[in-house]
Order: structure tokens, then sequence, then C-alpha cells
């Protein structure tokens, strides 16, 4: 319901027709109720163990090169989401607040996953941060908290539109749906590590929900206003280069890359992932409400 300052003029929970269940945001809650309760201390990790004993040098570097660019991303997305939610909030979308609540607990249980799977794997690793180079940092300690935490004092339409595009366009749909691409191929053919496989499989299906409720929301600030497209778009070109330099930066410190892997084959699949989303986005501007509202949600979402 709409706010007022401090004053609201009802709840939606009990106006007439009460909460929207057939909508995307609350199809999305109802999606992680069933689906994201896991827990990352139920998963064993004793033949992850055994596993990295047996990798070779640069196998173990590249794994944790990895991890420790997810760690510190899902770090940066738990701290930087409660603008977010607040410009929500404040807009009186609660369908959109109560899914977000899960998102935001879903981001933290990513960081307690891949610090749990350091600590009982890699526990003598040390300081990851020097796995984060230039392109990394512009991203994740730039950026992505600037765009964020500009909704404190400019919760506009085109500051969320930038906020999105950064958060669920740039840092999930591009670098973290890699990242377990990544993942599932080094681990995967070799079949090692189940555990990491198991947690990572669980992260991706999560992530699945966000750049779903990601690609809705600005599907419906697009509809509102076909203006904010530029907005995106922009924001798009400016950090999608900085994006493809992570994947370059990650593969490049190895020659050959480890477990097989070719650095073409994760750039070609971050510009796929890329285009499928922005492609649905850039229709919304010929789009009404109604028809944002009864897209179905993505397939991998289930």
């Amino acid at each position: 319901m709409s706010r007022d300052g401090e004053r609201r003029s009802g709840f939606a929970s009990t106006a007439a027709g009460g909460l929207r269940y057939d909508l995307p945001p609350l199809r999305l809650f109802g999606k992680a109720k069933r689906l994201g309760v896991w827990n990352p201390d139920d998963i064993d990790f004793a033949q992850d163990v055994r596993d990295w004993q047996t990798m070779t040098d640069d196998e173990r570097d590249l794994i944790l090169r990895l991890t420790s660019l997810f760690v510190g991303g899902e770090e940066s997305v738990t701290l930087d989401l409660l603008p977010l939610i607040m410009a929500v909030a404040a807009e009186g979308r609660v369908d959109e607040e109560i899914y977000l609540s899960s998102f935001l607990w879903e981001e933290a249980k990513h960081v307690d996953f891949f610090a749990t799977f350091l600590q009982r794997v890699a526990p003598d690793a040390g300081d990851l941060h020097r796995y984060h180079g230039t392109s990394y940092r512009r991203i994740f300690y730039d950026a992505l908290p600037s765009a964020m935490n500009a909704l404190l004092s400019d919760p506009s339409p085109a500051a969320q539109a930038r906020a999105s595009a950064t958060y669920n366009m740039i840092v999930e749909g591009v670098l973290a749906e890699t990242g377990y691409h990544g993942y599932f191929e080094a681990l995967g053919r070799a079949d090692l590590m189940p555990g990491l496989r198991e947690g990572v499989g669980h992260l991706k299906r999560d992530e699945a929900r966000h750049l779903a409720y990601g690609v809705f929301l600005l599907s419906r600030l697009v509809a509102e206003n076909a203006e904010l497209w530029p907005v995106i778009e922009a924001r798009m070109e400016e950090l999608l280069p900085v994006a493809m330099g992570v994947i370059d930066e990650t593969l490049a410190a190895y020659e050959p890359i480890p477990f097989g892997l070719r650095a073409e084959d994760f750039t070609d699949y971050a510009l796929l992932q890329y285009q499928q989303r922005i492609t649905r986005i850039e229709r919304a501007r010929g789009q009404s409400l109604a028809e944002v509202y009864s897209v179905a949600d993505e397939p991998e979402a289930e």
C-alpha cells in the first residue's frame, strides 16, 4: 500500500483480494520457500579434502582463485542489497520486499557456504585478496557499492535501474553465472570435489531466482518509463567490458589453464547469458505492466 512519510494508508495483506501470489515476486518467494532451504553445515566435504590432496598446484590455485572471487562477491552483494530493499519498501511494494527478504538471506548463506568450504578444505590458503585483480576491484570494490548505496539518497527509478543493472545483470548475470559454469566444467568432468559441486548447485538455483527478479524489476521499470532503457543500456556498456576483464584476468594466470579449460568457452558463455536477459528487458519498452507481470519466470529458477 502507498506510504506518506511515516504514515501508512493501509496494508496490502488486508486490502480486498490480499497479496497477489499469481504475480512474479510472490511466485519467486514460493520457490524460495520450497527450494532455498539448504544448510551449508550439512554438506559433506570429506571427499573434497581427499581430492584437494591429489590435485596439482595449478588446479588448487584455480579453485582458490574462483572461490576467493565468489566469497568476496557474495559478501559484497550481502552488504550492498539493503538499499534496494529500502527503496522498494518505501514505494509500498510489499510483494517485492517479501521476496527480497529471502534474497538477502540466500546471499548471506552463500558467504557461509564458501567460507565453510575454505575452512574445511583449504584452511592454510592464507589471505585471498591476492586474487582480486583490477577489473574485479572496479566492480566489487567500487561500482557495485556505489550504485547500491546511491539509493539511500536517490531512490528514483533511474537510480534503481542503474543499481539493478549493476547487481543483477553484471554481478549475477555475467560473473556469477560464468563462475558456476567454471566450477562445473573444471570439477564435473574429473568428478572431483562433490561437496563443493553440491553447494554450488544450490547456489546456482538460488541465483536463478535472483536473476529472474532482476529481469522482472528492470522490465517493470522500463515498461513504466521507456526513457529508462538508455540508462540501463549505458550502464551495461560501461560495465560489461569490465566484467569480461574479470574473466580474462582469472584465466590469464594459467598456461595451460588447469582441467583442460579454454578461455573462449567462458567468454562465449558469459555473453550468451547476458544477451538472452538483456533482450528480454529491452522488449519491455513496448509492453504494458500487465504483460510484464504475466511473463513466466526463467526455467532455471525452478
